[in-house]
């Protein structure tokens, strides 16, 4: 069985080797600013678990250092284990606030210029980048990574890795903002360079680009210092660099389809590192926040007995939390049954309060059944030239 729980110390070797595999400003190869990161995500569970709000150092602040810039807000980093193993297979996180007054988040915003010759009848339209720092504090989800042999899974582990996050933001909803942020990669080389920064970010910054993306973890006041705040117009860089604004590496590609899905929207925003896209979405607007609910655990039963599919969630008195994608019932009374094994992995007993988010239904079996879109495709048709997603 596969857990999602809260990470701990003793994950960092592990956090540190899946962090080498991909580029994630929030989760940087590095295993002392990981092991600080843990530590203030297990205050985070502690203090949501109590019932604590956010500190209003994470709605506005100035602290520097990575001990300051960690304190300002809150962070939950969570862990997929193997219960057969104990071993960790991905991890995911949530950031309770990224920036706010006196700290914004700094990105590019994309603008079409035109221009036009009466003389010569003729015109020309131009992308601009200028520098905007948002001061809104929205939530943001990243630092989702799954170990390679595990992609593919007929259990969908990444996306369990990944919606596990909105689970928990519709059961905690006072800690989260109105607006949630997804900063999106762009295409990486494999050494670890993006085009768009070698052709306009070191120009200024006088970093290598995982340089700068770790400085980012102390303080990102460098950015306003060094990059121009007057409009920069794209159609001086390479095309091999414009080419990559907007875009996602090929890896990410299903993780931007699945956002784009549960309600995302690129709105012109990009990193001003990378190009990456900035996806943003409301919410309450999120149909896996509005459709997470509390309930209680029934008695165990058997596993033919569970009809629904899901995620269930316990958050126990000293903030471990703990998360399964399971079967399960769902009694008379409204209560959820679990079998013994699901209700021994989340540490939990009748009675207990979870979390509840349902996936999958007989209804949704039934209507499944019943749709002509769930029937085989004709011969004839012409196989789709989109790339699957993993």
């Amino acid at each position: 069985m596969f857990v999602v729980r809260r990470a701990r110390v003793d994950d960092v070797g592990t956090l540190l080797k899946l962090a080498r595999m991909v580029h994630f400003i929030n989760l940087p190869p590095d295993a002392e600013i990981i092991r600080r990161k843990i530590v203030q995500s297990r205050t985070s569970f502690e203090r949501v678990a109590r019932g604590e709000s956010l500190p209003d150092s994470a709605r506005a602040g100035s602290a520097t250092g990575l001990d300051g810039a960690l304190a300002e807000t809150s962070v939950f980093v969570f862990a997929l284990e193997d219960t057969e193993s104990a071993g960790v297979l991905g991890t995911s996180q949530v950031i309770a606030r990224m920036g706010g007054p006196g700290r914004p988040n700094w990105s590019f915003k994309l603008e079409k210029r035109h221009f036009f010759s009466d003389d010569i009848q003729a015109g020309t339209t131009h992308v601009t980048a200028t520098l905007f720092g948002d001061e809104s504090g929205p939530t943001e989800i990243g630092g989702l990574i799954l170990q390679p042999s595990f992609r593919g899974h007929k259990q969908r582990l990444g996306r369990f890795l990944s919606l596990i996050r909105f689970h928990f933001i519709a059961l905690h909803r006072e800690v989260f903002a109105d607006e949630i942020l997804a900063e999106m990669m762009a295409p990486i080389s494999a050494a670890g360079e993006n085009l768009l920064w070698n052709a306009l970010g070191r120009r200024f910054i006088p970093l290598s680009y995982e340089e700068a993306d770790r400085h980012c973890q102390i303080s990102r006041d460098f950015i306003a210092n060094l990059l121009p705040r007057e409009p920069i117009y794209l159609t001086l860089l390479p095309p091999s660099a414009r080419d990559v604004v907007g875009k996602v590496g090929e890896e990410t590609v299903p993780a931007r389809r699945m956002l784009e899905k549960l309600g995302f929207e690129y709105r012109d925003l990009v990193d001003p590192f990378d190009g990456g896209p900035h996806l943003r979405a409301v919410t309450d607007r999120v149909q896996l926040v509005a459709d997470t609910r509390r309930g209680e655990l029934g008695t165990p039963v058997a596993k033919n007995k569970c009809d629904h599919q899901g995620m269930v969630s316990v958050m126990h008195a000293d903030g471990d939390f703990r998360a399964i994608q399971e079967p399960f019932a769902i009694d008379a009374e409204g209560r959820i049954g679990l079998t013994r094994e699901a209700m021994a992995t989340l540490g939990a007993e009748p009675g207990t309060a979870i979390g509840l988010t349902i996936t999958a239904s007989p209804s949704d079996a039934r209507e499944r059944q019943k749709s002509p879109t769930s029937r085989p495709a004709p011969r004839s048709r012409k196989p789709s030239t989109r790339k699957a997603a993993r």
